[in-house]
């Protein structure tokens, strides 16, 4: 089976990881996996080192197309992913998430009758001004295998009239959190390059348009963390769109009490989550993430796709003003976080799972309906 694999972001290559490295240890005599970059993010530690550092088999095609409005992104990914496909004519085109990258792909396999699977299909977070959400949504319906990383993902999906090829695998975020856990606490020197202690310190992310475009939600998320760092140095990896922007708004300034770095490669990152006292972010991998380590994490967002986190107590949904973040880290570091119970999130081999179901899609051994095993990372 010949499999064409799209990515362009950050996340997708995290998650593309996971699988590619099931399709090399289990299923290479069964699968040719013909990976596809976009070129969506270009920065040096947004892309190329993520490739080393995951192991992930350096991209047959880089589009190298980034930059520009929504609509002119997309159309020109969905030119060239469209001449990809005349070219290789895969069986399947897996995508990943919510981006650009995503929609792109899954357009152009559409058009061409390609059949497409879905990793992480099912989110929701019900907020139409998201351009993620508009890009999940349309992926998702015309989508063939839908994988969904958990059972209110299955529902969100059921209540749009979604049930045929919807298959609930679990979470490949889990899977590369649990494989590369030690790995990062042993080979990752940030904490030493930083001068952090463990426990002694606030680690920050802020990237989305909804935060990064509105001056005064930006100022209310970098205020309240140059007021965290008074009491608990705060690192933030600052993205080069959140730099600019900052710089646009008149709001460098609350930078200065902030310990700024550059993005960071992928074990630093995970190195960084898991010595974190606390973590304030609007990234959705970066929640989870928290969750699966037991850091607790505040979410500087209106809602979240990974609304089990909130519920199991590890994650506080608080908006982006300045007021209602800095209570929830007095909240927080007052002790109160969540229990160590049951993870909705699989076992750990949703990736394996999603190739199995690849290679026989309609297999009637297949249950469409039944949660993976609940794990719990240590």
């Amino acid at each position: 089976m010949k499999l064409l694999t799209i990515v362009g972001a950050r996340p997708q290559f995290i998650k593309a990881a996971a699988v590619s490295r099931a399709i090399r240890e289990d299923f290479s005599a069964d699968i040719d996996e013909i990976l596809v970059h976009t070129g969506q993010h270009f920065d040096e530690n947004m892309s190329r080192v993520f490739f080393d550092e995951l192991d992930i088999p350096q991209p047959l095609y880089n589009l190298e197309i980034s930059g520009g409005q929504h609509g002119a992104m997309t159309g020109r990914m969905l030119e060239a992913i469209e001449e990809v496909l005349l070219r290789e004519r895969p069986d399947w085109v897996l995508i990943y998430g919510d981006t650009n990258s995503t929609l792109a792909g899954a357009l152009a396999a559409a058009k061409l009758h390609v059949p497409v699977a879905h990793v992480e299909a099912g989110l929701r977070s019900f907020n139409m001004h998201m351009p993620e959400e508009i890009n999940r949504i349309l992926a998702d319906r015309v989508s063939s295998l839908l994988f969904c990383p958990t059972e209110t993902a299955v529902r969100n999906l059921q209540a749009e009239g979604i049930v045929e090829g919807v298959v609930n695998v679990g979470d490949v975020m889990y899977d590369v959190a649990l494989y590369h856990r030690d790995r990062a606490r042993l080979d990752s020197t940030v904490l030493q390059r930083l001068q952090l202690t463990a426990a002694g310190f606030a680690l920050a992310t802020c990237h989305r348009a909804e935060n990064t475009d509105d001056p005064q939600r930006l100022g209310g998320i970098l205020s309240a963390l140059a007021r965290v760092a008074e009491e608990l140095p705060v690192v933030l990896p600052l993205h080069p769109r959140t730099r600019k922007l900052a710089d646009k708004h008149g709001l460098l300034h609350h930078l200065d009490a902030l310990t700024i770095v550059e993005p960071l490669p992928f074990l630093d990152m995970l190195a960084l989550e898991q010595a974190a006292r606390l973590i304030l972010t609007d990234s959705g991998g970066v929640q989870k993430e928290a969750f699966f380590y037991r850091v607790p994490c505040i979410t500087m967002r209106d809602e979240t796709e990974w609304v089990e986190t909130v519920e199991a107590g590890w994650n506080r949904l608080v908006g982006a003003s300045f007021p209602t973040i800095v209570a929830a880290v007095s909240e927080t570091l007052d002790g109160r976080t969540g229990t160590e119970e049951g993870n909705p999130y699989g076992d750990g081999r949703a990736a394996r799972a999603i190739v199995s179901c690849l290679l026989q899609p309609g297999r009637p051994d297949i249950d469409t309906n039944v949660s993976p095993s609940t794990g719990k990372a240590s």
